[in-house]
């Protein structure tokens, strides 16, 4: 009999020796020799599959559990699995070194060469048939590890039971193991090379445990949406996006603030949303995380939809129902950093992996995470298979990139000294640029339908521009500036927003560059922010009619608009994530008021091809006054490719009314309120004009001209009706 020297059986025994298969399994080396590690077994024979037979009883040759023998008379290595007794219990065992490679040459190829851009189809765990036996491969990405094996519920967490082998030419590592079931927990341990050992999960994980439990769950990867079926999302067309934190949403108080489930959420906030007028959903971070605090922004389980809200199987579900409902849905998805738990990415086989190894690099100060290596082919390809991972499994409708300005620059929020040029000595980090502009390209051709969404709060030129054509490729930019400004500007007493006139301008002089959204986010509701709602000057009256007055301002503002949750009803006190939204509220008149005005905004929204047609372009929008700083008023056009097809907006921000106010208008003839947020509708005074008739007294540079009055803290919208 053949055996291994005495070093090899020590590290077989003692889970240090990184060739398992090169020993372990049948191995006709001279004679047809088998060799198994059961540890606690007590004896093992070999069993040819085809007949049953019982062909050799293995000996012992190692008290910790090694056995080894040959088989008479057989030169040819052939079928066969292993009854294993555990004392007085025999068990019939399908060897899993008994398996051939997993990884076909073509995908070997290319994940060596990092250009597999659906790795997720290959690595992770895998429910498949070998052979005729049903089982699990397993195959994970650690190049410089020592040793890697599978451990989980299913072997005790033994790491000495199951070695992997490992393909050299991709850095894989890879085992197919018999009769794991469905739902088995999983997670890789890892020696590395310098003798550390530790327990990961599982990268490209399909499921995992709910927290605090940090196991990969087997759960087989999704399949391939057949048809696409999703809201458009096109620049000529209305988009309004409702933002929401699914765990604080909407809980169950008598099941101690349970969150909803994703049926749950298909039959409460679908209908919701439709019923208000949204036209897309967004949800904040649904990839496994471990800590609620982090919103789902510190994930840890990207391939892996959390938990806390179900199963894969019933997020599709969500997404369906969306979709039957015309509603888009789009994903927060995080590509710029990591948290760094033991238990995650970090130093993955010992070794910084997906990470950088500098921290001038690879340490984000804010969040105290790390940032993911750009410039490793593994790493651009384990990200932009996620991308396509969502949206070809699930049939999303896009994602919303998060922390973009964090990506695209190496100075970012850090001190000088802290952070290192790129090769041209500048601040620019030219490999998240690139990888920005590759997931664009891939994406544009795979998923031509999908849409992205970039968090983008700098001056960075040409991130909507198509990255052919040197942009960074995304669909949409939010316009981060408009925000802080017009924020600024309502935050201010009426008295003085005379002074600040431009910070409602200004956005006006950039709004073509890019295509934009108009975003109202959960960032704005945190931190002691307070609400949107406080962020009005002034009491009670003041601050509804304020807040309904901006809102109508924004859906008339070039941009695509988003709103986040609580926010349609004007909550009062700021967002946490560990409290329900304040649904008793709309008891209040108040409340339900600013509601009606959401819900009727986005269905003008939608009716007006004048308010999203032409978003891009500055023939779309025409200043009529922009300048009456003294009166706080403003008066635009939004027209649509139709020049005679408008909407005449008109904003009075401050609390008197504005009694015969003249203003210019593009055609003669009948002018009609279609919006006014003053109305009694909407718990304000009702002052109005309800029909206006021009007149031929010459106003901003038009032939015919209407005199209105406009009421106070409001904004009209009016259309005209034809001569």
């Amino acid at each position: 009999m053949n055996l291994p020297d005495i070093g090899i059986i020590e590290a077989i025994c003692t889970a240090c020796y990184g060739d398992s298969f090169a020993v372990l399994g049948m191995h006709a080396d001279g004679a047809l020799s088998v060799r198994a590690f059961l540890p606690d077994a007590t004896a093992c024979v070999v069993i040819e599959q085809a007949s049953g037979r019982r062909l050799a009883a293995l000996t012992m040759i190692d008290a910790r559990g090694l056995f080894a023998g040959t088989i008479p008379r057989r030169k040819k290595p052939f079928t066969y699995q292993l009854a294993v007794s555990w004392g007085e219990q025999e068990v019939l065992l399908d060897d899993p070194y008994r398996f051939a490679p997993i990884l076909g040459e073509m995908d070997v190829w290319l994940l060596a060469e990092g250009t597999h851009h659906r790795p997720f189809e290959k690595l992770g765990a895998h429910p498949q048939q070998i052979d005729g036996i049903d089982g699990v491969a397993f195959a994970v990405w650690a190049p410089n590890a020592q040793r890697v094996a599978v451990v989980g519920d299913f072997n005790g967490w033994d790491g000495r039971r199951h070695g992997m082998r490992l393909r050299q030419e991709c850095g894989v590592w890879e085992i197919f193991l018999p009769a794991v079931p469905l739902g088995a927990c999983y997670k890789f341990e890892i020696l590395s090379m310098d003798g550390g050992r530790n327990l990961k999960a599982d990268p490209y994980a399909f499921a995992a445990e709910l927290r605090p439990g940090t196991a990969s769950v087997v759960a087989g990867c999704p399949s391939k949406v057949a048809e696409f079926k999703g809201r458009e999302a096109a620049n000529n067309a209305p988009i309004a996006i409702y933002e929401v934190h699914l765990a604080s949403w909407r809980c169950v108080p008598e099941e101690d603030q349970r969150c909803l489930n994703w049926h749950e959420l298909a039959a409460q906030l679908l209908p919701y949303v439709k019923e208000l007028g949204f036209t897309h959903l967004e949800l904040l971070p649904i990839s496994e995380f471990p800590f609620d605090g982090s919103w789902g922004y510190q994930p840890l389980g990207l391939y892996a939809p959390t938990a806390r809200f179900g199963t894969a199987a019933d997020f599709s579900y969500f997404v369906q129902a969306a979709h039957a409902m015309d509603l888009g849905v789009l994903l927060d998805w995080v590509p710029g950093h990591f948290p760094s738990d033991s238990f995650g990415l970090a130093l993955f086989d010992g070794t910084p992996l997906f990470e950088h190894s500098d921290p001038r690099e690879g340490f984000h100060h804010d969040w105290k995470t790390l940032i993911y290596n750009y410039g490793r082919n593994e790493v651009k390809n384990y990200l932009i298979g996620n991308a396509l991972y969502w949206i070809e499994r699930f049939g999303v409708d896009g994602l919303r990139v998060d922390a973009v300005a964090s990506m695209l620059y190496r100075d970012y929020s850090r001190p000088a000294g802290q952070w290192l040029p790129n090769e041209f000595g500048g601040r620019e980090n030219l490999q998240a640029i690139a990888f920005l502009r590759e997931m664009s390209e891939v994406l544009a051709s795979e998923c031509p339908h999908a849409v992205t969404f970039a968090e983008e709060s700098t001056s960075f030129p040409g991130v909507t521009r198509a990255a052919k054509q040197g942009g960074l490729g995304f669909n949409y930019k939010w316009n981060m500036g408009w925000m802080h400004d017009s924020l600024g500007y309502m935050h201010l007493d009426p008295i003085y927003r005379q002074h600040h006139h431009n910070q409602m301008t200004f956005s006006l002089m950039y709004a073509f560059d890019e295509q934009f959204v108009l975003p109202l986010s959960h960032d704005e509701v945190v931190h002691g922010k307070g609400s949107i709602l406080s962020r009005m000057h002034g009491d009670t009256w003041q601050q509804f009619a304020s807040l309904r007055a901006y809102y109508a301002f924004m859906w008339a503002h070039p941009g695509k608009k988003l709103l986040f949750m609580g926010s349609e009803w004007a909550q009062i006190r700021e967002w946490s994530h560990q409290h329900s939204l304040d649904w008793h509220l709309l008891e209040s008149a108040w409340h339900r008021g600013v509601q009606a005005l959401v819900r009727d905004l986005n269905h003008n929204y939608q009716s007006q091809p004048a308010l999203y047609e032409m978003d891009a372009s500055p023939s779309g929008f025409k200043w009529i006054v922009g300048d009456d700083a003294l009166n706080s008023v403003f008066v635009f056009t939004r027209h649509a490719a139709d020049s005679n097809d408008f909407v005449l907006v008109i904003s009075n921000f401050t609390p008197e009314v504005r009694h015969a106010y003249r203003t210019g208008v593009p055609l003669a003839g009948r002018y009609i309120e279609i919006i006014n947020t003053d109305s009694t509708y909407y718990q304000g005074s009702n002052v109005g004009n309800g029909e206006c008739q021009t007149d031929t007294i010459v106003s901003h540079q038009y032939p015919q001209s209407i005199s209105i009055t406009i009421p106070p803290l409001a904004t009209l919208y009016l259309k005209w009706l034809g001569e």
